[in-house]
């Protein structure tokens, strides 16, 4: 049994909706897309042509400066349309799904018996690598880098998240042989992020850390600044959890299948539960006759809340999510909203009355209950993140583009996702976010 690391910063937003453990299995959807925008500092190269016939396993696309990373339709069939942007930016590729279409093979093996090369190439060709990503950047791992690790968080505290226990149920045999997948791909070790009561607990060819604590715990770069801080020129691989099992499924079958479990979940939602579709899937495929009738707007979340993006019903499954999210927009006016004792209301600064039931389950909305303020130098952020890093000071040397203080002040640790609370409790309503991308994408030009 592994150490116990306790974590007391952070803070769990409790959201009315929570996805009841009950899995439906959908059937294959109409059409999927793959979408390019879904990797940040990609530049794709497209591999077919509209009304292209493609098997489930046939590259769609590849990265322009490393075109052995491949990306592969999730199911055969047609390519519909190339959809695109300004400059012709390639937004997504369509493909009108066809069942009889079939899959391309590839080698069935146990990747414990294969080299290293074996295995990447493999993966590759597959079509599975971008799952695999790298810190620091939160980018694509690039093949011709050896981690010194690699970790993989079983567990997912963020507002509405699935529970990966019960999302592979049944599955952990081939859960097993994508960690042994993985462990060829490294010198170093497999770590892997459990919480108490994991599924995960009897994983063998790793290095098992046990967290405890509320949100962000769960996310893969708290756990690896609270075992091993990224320092400059260190290279590490994070993959989630549900993708090891796609990479375990190829060794077992010798084929890609893209089938993952979806939650649908949020106070939106007449019947929160756990859906079976595939990568790339339509939103409306999950969300259509699902949601609750409201004299509102809603807003439709692939992802989480916090981390997640706004889509609507004309638009496709994130490549990496396994949440949609519904809540109301909150676009409406509140009558003397900030007069209201909020006895139904949630604040990260218990500023409303709603701190005396902290048990109580919550309906939140979008708002932003104001605008952008000065962004002054206080120590509300780091009530968020537990890591040893001063966030506000970090966001202000990505505004003033200084590198050193960048390097100083801990980019190379954090992504957009470990710093999302500070982006939610926010007094001046910055976009954490979006400024820490901008850094990332600096640092990535300057030093690659």
């Amino acid at each position: 049994m592994s150490e116990v690391i306790r974590l007391k910063k952070g803070l769990n937003i409790k959201l009315k909706g929570s996805a009841e453990k009950v899995l439906e299995k959908l059937p294959i959807p109409a059409t999927v897309a793959l979408k390019p925008t879904d990797f940040p500092g990609l530049t794709p190269k497209l591999s077919v042509k509209a009304e292209a016939e493609v098997k489930a396993g046939d590259a769609l696309f590849y990265d322009k400066y490393h075109p052995e990373i491949v990306f592969t339709a999730p199911v055969g069939g047609k390519v519909l349309s190339i959809n695109r942007g300004e400059r012709r930016k390639v937004l997504e590729i369509v493909i009108e799904t066809n069942e009889s279409a079939g899959k391309l093979q590839f080698k069935k093996a146990d990747p414990a018996g294969l080299s290293e090369d074996e295995v990447k190439e493999q993966i590759l060709k597959s079509g599975l690598w971008p799952f695999i990503k790298r810190r620091p950047y939160g980018v694509i791992a690039s093949p011709t880098e050896k981690p010194g690790s690699i970790y993989i968080s079983t567990f997912d505290t963020a507002p509405l998240a699935p529970d990966y226990n019960f999302v592979l149920e049944g599955q952990m045999d081939t859960f097993q042989t994508g960690v042994n997948a993985l462990a060829r791909l490294t010198d170093g070790k497999v770590n892997l992020g459990v919480n108490s009561g994991s599924a995960f607990s009897g994983i063998k060819n790793v290095v098992e850390n046990t967290f405890e604590g509320p949100h962000p715990a769960g996310n893969v770069g708290i756990q690896i600044a609270n075992t091993k801080p990224i320092n400059k020129g260190d290279v590490v691989w994070t993959i989630n959890v549900q993708d090891v099992v796609l990479i375990g499924r190829l060794f077992e079958t010798g084929e890609v299948d893209f089938t993952k479990t979806v939650a649908l979940a949020g106070s939106e939602v007449k019947a929160p539960k756990y859906y079976q579709t595939v990568l790339g899937a339509p939103v409306a495929s999950l969300i259509n006759n699902k949601l609750v009738e409201a004299d509102y707007n809603q807003r439709i979340i692939s992802g989480n809340v916090l981390t997640g993006t706004k889509v609507n019903t004309n638009t496709f499954l994130g490549y990496y999510d396994s949440l949609v999210s519904v809540i109301p927009e909150g676009d409406e006016y509140e009558f003397m909203g900030w007069a209201d004792p909020g006895f139904g209301k949630f604040s990260a600064s218990k500023a409303f009355l709603g701190k005396l039931f902290p048990k109580k389950e919550y309906k939140l909305n979008a708002n932003l209950h104001g605008g952008e303020r000065a962004f002054v130098v206080t120590e509300q952020y780091e009530k968020y993140v537990p890591m040893d890093i001063l966030p506000v000071h970090l966001l202000k040397a990505v505004l003033v583009n200084d590198i050193d203080k960048m390097e100083q002040l801990g980019i190379y640790e954090v992504i957009e996702e470990d710093l999302a609370l500070c982006e939610y409790a926010c007094t001046s309503k910055i976009e954490v976010q979006k400024i820490l991308r901008e850094g990332i994408n600096t640092m990535i030009k300057e030093l690659g």
